[in-house]
């Protein structure tokens, strides 16, 4: 019996991802039609993987940290600086010139991609030392407190001729083809699933449990927290490199606190301790916001101008939709479940029953 289970859910997986490679492939053969559609779709990949490595370090290890912006910055510079064509950086560097050590240096995005990761995992193991020793809310304003440096050094006059200052850097390459972008997000919640599922990612449900028992097990909870937050870091980077790619031009202000306010309220909605969960969240919170702008537009009935109907409306309704959902959802959509096959056709199988039951109560109120 588990053998035919096991079967059958690969071989629904294999349909459902024959059928989002044929939505794909659609969409990428119709590119100046569905623009706008690739466009929400990519930025949500996106935000998935950040929001995955988010809560790989609060809900699967329970260390709360608000630094995701800062990472996403050294991943995203150094994806730019590593991809902008060679012959177009003195169109990009025009104001103060480029360095002489970067004017030629560029590799294939893949390989940048990498190296963005390398480097934030770098920069998470350094000031993870001093950091991981603080604990809850002062981890938070610990790691909140990082994010802006980094955004102050970045802008900083003195790195105009490496990250070009306030001015920002554009000209990067963008993704191939929309299988390249979602192949790469795949791959990378891919890994941070194989990690939690692995004895380390035990280990770190583990912390998040209860600390006291996982030392008196023998488990180095320093040593475990700063892998969990150099390895979140790493597809964090990753994640503000595959950003810089998605947008193509970037700047300081991009990586603001409200980008981690952002990825914090997609794994809140989804679940904090589920993969799942911050993937759909993060789907519903990119396409919701762009798929309401309409409530931004004057809206005309009958000659009469409809009031409510201007700039700035849409929030109020995104945010009067979040709160229903965190009143009927309080640990969010999925809480610390994870989507199954078994799972999905159990809950497609109890709509019946539900409303025969939702029937007969009725009938017995009118009797």
């Amino acid at each position: 019996m588990k053998k035919k289970a096991i079967s059958k859910n690969k071989l629904y997986t294999l349909i459902a991802l024959l059928f989002v490679i044929g939505i794909l492939g659609i969409l990428q053969a119709n590119s100046a039609e569905y623009s706008y559609q690739i466009s929400i779709l990519e930025r949500s990949a996106i935000y998935a993987v950040v929001a995955v490595s988010m809560n790989l370090l609060t809900g699967f290890t329970g260390l709360f940290s608000l630094g995701q912006a800062g990472f996403m910055a050294i991943g995203a510079y150094t994806v730019a600086i590593l991809t902008i064509p060679a012959d177009t950086r003195a169109s990009v560097y025009y104001v103060d010139g480029i360095a002489p050590a970067i004017a030629n240096l560029q590799c294939p995005f893949w390989l940048a991609l990498i190296l963005a990761g390398l480097f934030s995992a770098v920069i998470a193991a350094i000031i993870g030392i001093p950091v991981l020793r603080l604990k809850s809310d002062y981890l938070a304003i610990a790691t909140l407190g990082f994010s802006e440096i980094i955004r102050a050094v970045i802008s900083a006059p003195q790195l105009n001729k490496i990250t070009n200052g306030s001015y920002g850097l554009k000209n990067i390459p963008a993704f191939p083809n929309l299988y390249v972008a979602f192949g790469l997000c795949g791959l990378c919640i891919l890994l941070m699933v194989l990690l939690i599922n692995s004895s380390y990612g035990r280990a770190f449900k583990a912390l998040r449990e209860d600390e006291v028992a996982a030392q008196a097990m023998g488990l180095n909870l320093f040593r475990y927290k700063e892998l969990a937050f150099v390895i979140s870091s790493f597809f964090t980077g990753v994640g503000g490199g595959l950003l810089a790619i998605y947008m193509r031009s970037i700047d300081s202000k991009t990586f603001s606190i409200n980008l981690t306010y952002d990825i914090l309220l997609i794994v809140v909605l989804g679940g904090i301790g589920s993969v799942t969960g911050s993937v759909i969240g993060a789907f519903l919170v990119t396409a919701g916001r762009e798929w309401l702008r309409f409530f931004d537009n004057p809206l005309t009935i009958g000659g009469i101008d409809i009031p409510l109907f201007r700039s700035g409306f849409r929030m109020v309704i995104f945010s009067i939709l979040l709160m229903a959902v965190v009143l009927f959802y309080r640990r969010g959509i999925m809480g610390s479940n994870e989507f199954s096959w078994a799972g999905l056709g159990r809950l497609i199988r109890s709509i019946p029953t539900k409303r025969k039951r939702k029937s007969k109560t009725q009938k017995g109120d009118n009797a």
